[in-house]
């Protein structure tokens, strides 16, 4: 596998330094992506820079994962319009142990001659003092060269604190320490991160008479010009105690349909062949297509049980063909499953006797909808299911006959909403 040659035709590579496609010819290549913590998980937002080390892998190279132990108590200016609120270091430590952990999954730590390693860039600083900071660090840049980035430039205006002013020369250093202490000639990193990367190539020219080099990656943004990793609800995390499997899957699958040539170039592990041939036998089943990819990078991320259990709750309350026969056959190992990955309600079994009326089951034993009256334009509109049966009427009354396994209810509101009842 050709790394350059990969990037471009998955349309990932958005820049690169003279010379990189040479070097990368001549023989293997160690590199690098950082990773600062700044939150207790990754994001499917950070899955393009790891798919970025897993292809710099397969091709052969040597992968260096720096976390950002000491640029994390700074806070990288790049991409923000305000200065970050800083995190404690505790905290900023919990979410770096986490994050490590997390890299297992994508990267091969253990076997090959380019296997990857983990590197944490508190170590660079830890011994060092202010008074060797300005003289070792600061001195190697001037401040025009500096102002010149646009991580730097879009702040200027808005108001820009010497501690993220001074990230530039703390990823600078840390390409240099790389490279002198592993062999460390190639940063990679997103297209806004294209100023503090070839600062660090400069640093190696100034300070070592080094030759390193920058590649950088197209930020990946939605169609409608959102921000790629986030749904409706916010973040789509890679832990699945912050976003749960079902959700995840689910994610790809309500992909627009104009983002997903994009999103299988960007997150596939298949072959460009793989990937063409998948396109032109499933030109009229994007839907299919949106799965094959559901189900991948949920493997990955998550494991094989975990996507099978997202695949079957997403055909139980997505299949247009579930009825109340579909649900009355799953078990309570398959009921309480599905209470795990989708919006569940505890309900006294009790509230059964005689009868619940469904507008005070949507409206007050849950809050499935606002109130009574968005309960009733609900059941008018025939949104609402119970076991995936249409209920249009508000005096309907919810009675022990409706129970799964005796202890469940699915309702629906919408396509998209769905929830459990669990009633003990």
């Amino acid at each position: 596998m050709d790394f350059l040659e990969e990037l471009e035709w998955r349309g990932i590579l958005s820049n690169s330094t003279p010379g990189i496609a040479e070097a990368l010819e001549a023989g293997k290549m160690t590199g690098y992506i950082g990773f600062d913590p700044t939150a207790p998980s990754m994001t499917i937002g950070n899955m393009v820079q790891i798919q970025l080390l897993k292809l710099f892998q397969l091709s052969g190279h040597n992968p260096i994962v720096l976390m950002g132990g000491a640029t994390g108590r700074i806070g990288d200016p790049s991409g923000k319009d305000k200065e970050r609120v800083l995190k404690s270091f505790e905290e900023l430590d919990n979410n770096l142990a986490h994050q490590r952990a997390q890299f297992s999954k994508f990267l091969d730590f253990e076997n090959g001659d380019n296997k990857a390693i983990v590197i944490n860039n508190y170590d660079f600083y830890n011994d060092m003092n202010v008074l060797d900071f300005l003289r070792d660090v600061g001195k190697t840049l001037t401040i025009n060269y500096m102002m010149s980035k646009e991580s730097v430039k879009k702040r200027v205006e808005t108001g820009l604190s010497f501690t993220e002013f001074s990230y530039q020369l703390l990823q600078a250093y840390d390409f240099q320490k790389l490279y002198q202490d592993y062999d460390c000639k190639l940063q990679i990193g997103g297209s806004d991160q294209w100023g503090n990367i070839t600062s660090g190539t400069e640093f190696i020219r100034r300070n070592l008479e080094g030759k390193a080099f920058a590649i950088t990656s197209e930020l990946l943004t939605k169609s409608d010009g959102s921000k790629f990793g986030k749904s409706e609800e916010g973040n789509i995390w890679l832990d699945p105690n912050m976003t749960s499997p079902y959700k995840f899957y689910q994610f790809w699958l309500n992909a627009d349909d104009a983002d997903l040539p994009k999103f299988i170039r960007f997150f596939t592990l298949k072959s460009r062949a793989e990937v063409e041939q998948m396109e032109e036998d499933l030109k009229d089943n994007l839907n299919e297509q949106k799965r094959i990819l559901a189900e991948e990078i949920t493997v990955r991320v998550h494991s094989q049980e975990a996507y099978e259990s997202a695949a079957t709750v997403s055909k139980l309350l997505f299949n247009k063909k579930a009825d109340e026969e579909t649900c009355k056959a799953l078990d309570s190992a398959a009921l309480a499953t599905v209470a795990q990955e989708i919006p569940s309600f505890e309900v006294s079994k009790s509230a059964l006797d005689g009868g619940l009326n469904i507008v005070d089951l949507l409206a007050e034993k849950t809050s499935i909808v606002s109130s009574k009256g968005d309960a009733r334009r609900a059941l008018k509109g025939n949104a609402v299911s119970v076991n995936k049966v249409k209920i249009s009427d508000p005096e309907f009354t919810v009675n022990a006959q409706h129970l799964l396994q005796n202890e469940y209810i699915l309702v629906d509101n919408g396509k998209k909403n769905k929830f459990i009842l669990h009633l003990s």
